[in-house]
């Protein structure tokens, strides 16, 4: 590994091919001083992240590649959506998508190593990939970014180039929970028991979720990504002390990353681990939840798409749907509101018409109750969601419909 200073970085990637494919760190860790030098050193380019957030490269010769559309990509003429589940993207970069290029946003140097801290997800898959193929990693180093321990360790040999920096992290903080997810998150919080592991991500839902279960006691964490609600169980004592917190990236608060700093309760995997579904299937009662924009009467969700365009992917949904139900005691939960304010429409409808992220959920769970799916046949599967979950205004058109397609 070579300590470099920008402008020596710029001549260093003035060397690479023609239009290469650079990977660079996703979600909340954008390597933007790197990143930044990369995009005045090349003419054209492909930018490969997932949920790319905030201010990224947006010019002419940049293209944007993705499995999951994140806020900076989203509507752009120049983006290429490639549909894949997030446990799978490791074997595209292995054999379709390789990358010239990996830009990583990490910890400052600890003896031999820096962390990947809040964002191990896909990367070290990536700088597999390209070192495999005589490809570049270069880093980033912020002593701001947490030094998290498992495969977010990442050794000096690993490494090409790296440039110190020093830059303040996105945070967040969770808002006031509205009625609907408060409601939602004590429906699916209710049918949690000690001893539950949980898969949650970030929003008004699971944070909903979490807070409901702060009395629970042995509660384990399997998951993709974490944020402050997991902070909040650990201070409850909610936690079994004795089982590792597994994730692969979180976000959140300045106090959830000084907590995950040098913790050796939070293990930090590589994405194919986390979201292996049967790595899920092994935890003891999995719980998952996940949210989705349109369910219908076949238990069919759609988590991705409006008005037939790419809104996000599957992420990790599905992985966790599929090992969620295959564990002993698990169960997946698919949450939303029965109605969308802003569209002014039902979210449960008789049958989606955009492509179908998931399909098969436990339960579908909405701020009017609980349907109860897999288990049931198909018809008593269309009839809870009707009576349980749909918006009262739209039950009888949907008890139509059901009898027009054989369901009631």
């Amino acid at each position: 590994m070579r300590v470099v200073t920008i402008e020596q970085l710029k001549s260093v990637l003035g060397g690479l091919p023609d239009n290469p494919r650079v990977v660079a760190s996703g979600n909340f860790a954008t390597p933007k001083v790197i990143l930044g030098a990369l995009d005045e050193a090349l003419p054209s380019y492909r930018l490969h992240m997932l949920n790319a957030q905030g201010d990224i490269p947006d010019r002419e010769g940049v293209t944007y590649e993705t499995t999951f559309v994140g806020p900076a990509m989203r509507n752009h003429p120049r983006l290429k959506y490639i549909p894949c589940r997030l446990s799978l993207v490791p074997v595209l970069y292995r054999d379709h998508y390789a990358p010239d290029v990996v830009l990583l946003h990490t910890s400052a140097r600890r003896h031999d190593t820096v962390s990947l801290g809040t964002e191990v997800n896909v990367l070290p898959a990536a700088i597999e990939a390209a070192r495999e193929r005589g490809g570049l990693v270069i880093a980033q180093a912020n002593p701001n970014m947490p030094y998290t321990y498992g495969d977010a360790q990442i050794y000096e040999h690993e490494i090409d180039f790296l440039v110190e920096v020093d830059e303040p992290l996105p945070a967040h903080t969770a808002g006031a929970l509205d009625d609907t997810s408060r409601q939602i998150g004590e429906l699916i919080a209710a049918r949690v028991q000690d001893a539950s592991t949980l898969q949650l991500g970030i929003g008004a839902v699971p944070d909903a979720v979490l807070a409901s279960l702060t009395q629970r006691k042995g509660m384990r964490i399997w998951t993709e990504m974490f944020s402050d609600g997991v902070l909040e169980l650990n201070k409850r004592g909610a936690l079994d002390p004795d089982v590792p917190i597994t994730a692969s990236f979180l976000f959140g608060s300045q106090e959830l990353y000084d907590w995950v700093h040098m913790n050796r309760r939070i293990r930090m995997l590589r994405t194919e681990k986390t979201n292996a579904p049967g790595e899920i299937a092994r935890q003891a009662r999995m719980t998952s939840v996940n949210a989705a924009m349109q369910v219908d009467l076949f238990d069919q969700a759609n988590a991705s798409r409006v008005n037939g365009q790419i809104y996000s992917g599957f992420g990790g949904s599905t992985d966790f749907i599929v090992g969620s139900l295959h564990s002993r005691g698990g169960q997946s939960f698919m949450a939303l509101a029965s109605w969308h304010k802003k569209a002014d429409v039902s979210t449960i409808v008789s049958r989606i018409c955009e492509p179908v992220t998931s399909f098969q959920h436990s339960w579908v769970a909405t701020e009017n109750g609980l349907a109860q799916c897999f288990g049931r046949s198909q018809n008593e599967q269309a009839r809870n969601i009707i009576e349980h979950a749909a918006h009262p205004s739209v039950r009888d058109e949907l008890r139509d419909a059901a009898g027009q397609m054989g369901l009631m």
